[in-house]
């Protein structure tokens, strides 16, 4: 990869003497970064967990850590040491590189650990029981030192075998889906249903060892002739682990009309394991988590609470969990009635909403159901086995993401049967059907007429779920016995909360990554720099608690926040049109991702993730003619007509990758290195435009806002990561700044003409202004921020601070350097963060002020806002709660990035 040129010793001194001048002036710090790195950048860095505790009984953790420019050549090894200076093992790999080649992200995996670990340059240790990966026979076969797992290369069974030693804990591991072609609705009649397999398209080993090995199945589900649902399983293995991880996703292909009855609904969707049965049936152990760590905690032939007591030691070992001694040890008016004890064999946890979950049990199929208890929120774990061997599951997010359910079935046979519902087939049908019948809106000016009323951008056959995907995650344990109480709570544990290791907010500021200079660590030194601090915690808090209090909870709706509140009804405004689900409108995503680099806090992380999660699969289409297109934010997550590349922008996936190296967010962000190709498939303007307009591959109108910023974050991405496209990519990033450094207005200019085939703007001959107030505010500012530190392009530099100067100027000043002014514009207070960039960048001292002019007192949130919620309970409210009726999620989001790039940027400055 060759370096980007550097700039001449000349640019370099004059930048250093603006720099300087600005010190001078603005007391700011650091406002050019030193062209390569010091020797301290080099330094080794303290990794920690985001929560406490380690590990535990999670298979492993991968870490991703960035250093700053030429700290590291691209062939650098790494080692990691406990905090007592033992070597741990870890495996590394880049994620991603600097423009001169030097690594810019290090991933790193370790298999063990509890406390602090310290990462440096050095030789990794090799963990005594690698992983290892056999691909020779007719499966692939990966050993983690402890389990084996055979995993199939054809066929319906992904996992062939679990093995643990010479036992077989469990074995034909496959994939259920059950589909209903007709919904039920009013009518209530019985309806068939159909039952598909996940059958096997493609195996891939992405890594084979030593501390972890990552194997994908790519397949669809099908039944005879017909497949669809297509699903890509990552499995993950880590080196002396008992257990592994899957990550589960699937792209809905289906068909549901509305308005009709049948149709391709999911009725259940789930995987399924067989478990071998070797001990009698009073040695078979059944646990299932409920609340918190609470289980149920049985056997198949339960010895406790009979007429006869067969002996407290033995009533006590049957608790526990351990294998009992021989029955003619117990008290003989047990044993010689043991025929006469029930043997439970089907148990079944369904989670059909947020606030409950049902337990029940029988003792095999075509019996009566009993009731074993139930509560609100169930852990989503589960167990089967003996004394001599059984396997641990559990689906992540289990109640958040409802219906799910967790199946045990056949426990009294030689072989039980487990399937974790990711789609209670007890629950409704996945019903993904438009929510209207169009209203009359049959023309675009109809639809116009609708937009302005319900917000909601209307169009018939455009609120389609095809193409759709989510991605769930699972662990399983291969046990050698039935885990100890003890042990099982550390599973239950790493269910709940999946242990993540992380580098800590000094490093991720310190290598100048995510927009450097941006962010800063969390400042309450001064009481104006503590109110805006308060102000922070106060809009996270209560968007946390807003997701609780209102039930933002479910398979296809968790991760995502609604965007407007309806201060009449005390409700947000779910039902109408554009103003309910917030799909990325105005960056939440990278408000939430900059609160995490600068504090750390597991909270926010947590939430961010649930949102890239939710955002990067559910509101972007991964298949069909709109792939690489999002959906505006709506009633439901596809509902609205606008497809739009800013919905599927890679600025907000990056963070979550980059942070853990998850591969299936780096899927999402390759598969946008072409999304250019979508501006042929659908005209943005179609429903105002008067004159007949065909799409030219070779002409299209892409703006230099909300288009672009999405299609770059793509190219730096894939070319940062050098992807398989990366050199296309880089010369894509590098064309398109030129292209709009040489229009006549720069980023005034608004648009230009881009040629597909060359990845070029054709320099305009007439000046236009044309200025949105949404095109810095999907990410555009902080996409900048990296391209002005990466690149050495003078020209692009003056362009984008221009714009920044301009946008929050004055009506006058914008005619006196444009011929005109930029019109009505919203959103001071977030552009205030454009300001105090080029602040930092020029020297300007009056755009410095002008940033906080700009955020305490133009539009947004002000010190006068009421900054506290209101109670409310019934009647006015479904459940008692609070509020905060001032609050929108427009706002939120871009005062969040505005006080938190301010305070990076300008924190010695404010009035």
């Amino acid at each position: 990869m060759s370096p980007i040129p550097r700039r001449s010793l000349l640019k370099a001194a004059a930048v250093a003497r603006a720099a300087a001048q600005f010190s001078w002036a603005l007391g700011a710090k650091d406002a050019q970064a030193a062209p390569r790195a010091e020797a301290s950048d080099a330094d080794p860095v303290t990794l920690d967990w985001l929560e406490d505790g380690g590990l535990g009984a999670a298979p492993g953790s991968t870490v991703g850590v960035p250093w700053p420019k030429g700290a590291y050549e691209a062939d650098q090894t790494f080692a990691l040491t406990d905090a007592d200076g033992k070597a741990v093992p870890v495996q590394t790999w880049p994620l991603a590189y600097w423009p001169d080649g030097s690594l810019k992200w290090t991933a790193h995996a370790v298999s063990s650990g509890s406390g602090k670990l310290t990462l440096a340059a050095g030789d990794a240790a090799v963990p005594d029981k690698k992983v290892t990966v056999d691909r020779s026979g007719g499966t692939v076969d990966v050993s983690t030192g402890v389990i084996t797992v055979k995993i199939g290369k054809d066929g319906s069974t992904l996992v062939k075998s679990v093995r643990r030693g010479s036992t077989e804990i469990a074995r034909n591991g496959r994939l259920v889906l059950i589909r209903q072609p007709e919904i039920e609705d009013e009518d209530q009649g019985t309806v068939k249903t159909e039952r598909f397999d996940g059958a096997i398209g493609e195996v891939t080993v992405e890594q084979d060892g030593p501390v972890r090995a990552v194997v994908r199945i790519d397949g669809k589900h099908r039944k005879g002739s017909r497949s669809w649902l297509p699903f890509s399983i990552r499995l993950y293995f880590y080196a002396g682990a008992d257990s592994f991880r899957m990550v589960h996703t699937i792209t809905y292909d289906g068909t549901q009309e509305p308005g009709k009855a049948s149709g391709d609904f999911i009725r259940g969707l789930g995987v399924r394991f067989s478990v071998p049965m070797r001990d009698e049936a009073y040695d078979r152990h059944i646990r299932i988590g409920g609340e918190g760590k609470g289980l149920l905690r049985e056997a198949v032939k339960g010895i406790t609470g009979l007429r006869r007591d067969p002996g407290a030691a033995v009533q006590a070992a049957q608790y526990a969990g351990q294998k009992l001694p021989d029955p003619s040890t117990w008290d003989q008016r047990v044993t010689t009635r043991l025929q006469y004890i029930p043997e439970w064999g089907d148990y079944t946890l369904a989670q059909l909403s947020a606030d409950g979950f049902t337990l029940r049990k029988r003792t095999k199929k075509g019996y009566g159901w009993i009731g074993a208890g139930g509560g609100k929120r169930a852990s989503g774990f589960g167990y089967v086995g003996g004394a001599s061997g059984g396997f641990s599951f559990g689906l992540r997010d289990f109640w958040e993401k409802h219906p799910a359910q967790l199946d045990i079935r056949h426990a009294h046979t030689d072989e039980a049967e487990v399937t974790l519902w990711l789609w209670s087939p007890e629950a409704q049908p996945m019903d993904l059907r438009f929510y209207h019948d169009g209203m009359g809106q049959d023309t675009y000016a109809e639809q116009l007429e609708g937009l302005n009323i319900t917000y909601e951008d209307y169009e018939p056959e455009f609120g389609t779920p095809y193409g759709i995907a989510r991605t769930s995650e699972l662990l399983f344990w291969a046990n050698e016995s039935t885990p100890s109480a003890d042990a099982l709570a550390r599973q239950v544990d790493a269910v709940r909360t999946l242990p993540q290791l992380v580098a800590p907010p000094r490093q991720l500021i310190r290598a100048k990554v995510f927009g450097p200079g941006l962010y800063s660590e969390p400042d309450r030194s001064t009481p104006a720099k503590a109110k805006i601090e308060d102000h922070l915690d106060f809009l996270f808090t209560y968007y946390k608690d807003q997701v609780e209090q209102r039930r933002w909870y479910g398979f296809w709706d968790y991760g995502d926040i609604m965007h407007t509140y309806d201060t009449v009804r005390h409700v947000w405004r779910y039902d109408i049109g554009g103003y309910a689900w917030d799909n990325s409108e105005l960056s939440p995503d990278l408000w939430l991702w900059y609160a995490y680099l600068r504090s750390g806090r597991a909270d926010i992380f947590r939430f961010a993730e649930a949102m890239t999660r939710h955002t990067g699969e559910v509101d972007v289409y991964h298949l069909g003619k709109w792939a690489g297109l999002g959906t505006r934010h709506g009633v439901q997550h596809y509902a609205d007509s606008a497809k739009q590349q800013r919905i599927a922008n890679t600025t907000y996936r990056r963070f979550y990758y980059f942070l853990t190296a998850d591969e299936r967010v780096g899927d999402l962000m390759h598969a946008n290195v072409d999304s250019d190709e979508t501006f042929l498939v659908l005209d943005p303007l179609r429903k105002v435009r008067t004159d007949p307009y065909t799409p030219d591959r070779h002409a299209l109108s892409v703006g230099f806002g909300t288009d672009w910023s999405g299609l770059v974050s793509a190219w730096l991405t894939e070319w940062e990561r050098k992807g398989p496209k990366w050199e296309k990519a880089k010369a894509r990033v590098l064309s398109t700044m030129e292209g709009i450094a040489a229009q006549p207005n720069g980023f005034v200019q608004g648009s230009g003409l881009y040629d597909l085939d060359t990845g070029r703007f054709a320099v305009a001959s007439t000046p236009v202004v044309s200025v949105s107030h949404l095109s810095a505010v999907f990410g555009l500012n902080e996409l900048c921020a990296e391209l002005i530190h990466l690149v050495d392009m003078p020209k692009f530099n003056d362009a984008y601070f221009d714009y920044c100067r301009y946008f929050n100027a004055t009506k006058a000043e914008q005619k006196a350097r444009y011929g005109s002014d930029f019109g009505t514009l919203l959103l001071f207070q977030g552009h205030s963060r454009l300001d105090a960039y080029a602040a930092v960048q020029t020297g300007d001292a009056a755009l410095a002020k002008r940033a906080w002019t700009k955020f305490y007192g133009s539009d947004g949130y002000t010190e006068s806002s009421p900054w506290k919620t209101e109670a409310v309970s019934g009647p006015m409210a479904l459940v008692a709660g609070s509020e905060a009726s001032w609050v929108s999620s427009n706002d939120t989001a871009l005062y969040g990035l505005a006080a938190i790039e301010n305070l990076a940027m300008l924190g010695d400055r404010m009035p």
